[in-house]
């Protein structure tokens, strides 16, 4: 099954999208340095077993979305009006959101701010933001100063995309193959003028964020959230690190957690794919009849 290109928002945001434009709508949201290649995998066999439509989103800065001006930065919080852009593209008044780490936050943000618009929530390996406690607020302030510092005028590129491939998997902050990571990565190169290949990527993607909610903030928001949740956590992942992650899961009203095998792209890995996709439907089927989709 082959996705379609798709435009949304006047053309401010990619996407790729499966399935019959007829079908229920839901709507997928990549990781932090991915893009809707992510789903390439999932998508097809979840289109399959639910008759649904599938369309994930390149987030801005990310694949082929355009880039945010200049000034602008890309704080997590940021994304939630592209989202809400994309389902009015779409004439969807409310969606199943399908989210993989930092798109699991933006998900979970967008379904704290407005509930009317998220009937459904499958996160996968990521939950609301990422945060520090209110003693670190100056210390990441200045992180993040110095590392836009750092990096003006930085470029790069790669003679092959096997080189390009290579290089994500031994940049990359979570442990990811070759075979897992390759969509992601094809979908982010254009050719450079020297006949090799370069990011399509917002090299500021890359910059600390000047500042990070706190634990206390992140908490309130996950407690807004009213739709139903299926939060699939790979048993490799960075969940595990989440020091708020059982505060975070005992505020969620309507929440199904469950400890997959695999890594944090496990929606990616060949061999996990399927169980994922698998879980999925079955928690579909089962909060049938609770919400509109």
């Amino acid at each position: 099954m082959r996705p379609t290109e798709t435009v949304l928002g006047e053309g401010r945001l990619a996407a790729l999208s499966w399935g019959d434009e007829a079908a229920p709508t839901w709507v997928a949201l990549h990781g932090w340095l991915d893009n809707a290649a992510s789903f390439a995998r999932l998508a097809p066999a979840l289109v399959a077993e639910l008759g649904i439509r599938l369309v994930a989103l390149d987030l801005p800065g990310h694949g082929h979305s355009p880039h945010r001006g200049e000034r602008a930065d890309y704080p997590l919080w940021g994304y939630v009006p592209d989202v809400l852009e994309a389902l009015d593209g779409l004439s969807l008044r409310s969606a199943t959101l399908v989210g993989h780490s930092m798109g699991a936050g933006v998900a979970s943000l967008v379904a704290a701010a407005m509930p009317a618009r998220v009937a459904r929530l499958v996160l996968i390996d990521g939950l609301a933001s990422t945060t520090n406690e209110p003693a670190e607020t100056v210390a990441q302030l200045q992180a993040a100063l110095a590392a836009r510092a750092r990096s003006r005028g930085d470029t790069g590129g790669y003679p092959s995309v096997e080189d390009a491939v290579a290089a994500r998997v031994r940049g990359g902050v979570t442990p990811i193959d070759a075979d897992t990571v390759r969509p992601i990565v094809e979908r982010n190169l254009a050719r450079a003028q020297d006949g090799g290949y370069r990011w399509c990527t917002d090299r500021r993607l890359t910059w600390p964020s000047l500042l990070r909610w706190t634990p206390d903030q992140m908490l309130e928001t996950v407690a807004a959230i009213r739709a139903p949740v299926l939060l699939l956590q790979a048993s490799g992942g960075v969940l595990n690190q989440h020091p708020h992650l059982g505060d975070a899961c005992r505020r969620l009203a309507r929440l199904e957690r469950r400890i997959v095998s695999g890594g944090h792209h496990l929606h990616l890995e060949r061999i996990r794919v399927a169980q994922v996709a698998a879980e999925i439907v079955r928690w579909h089927q089962s909060t049938v009849g609770e919400c509109v989709s």
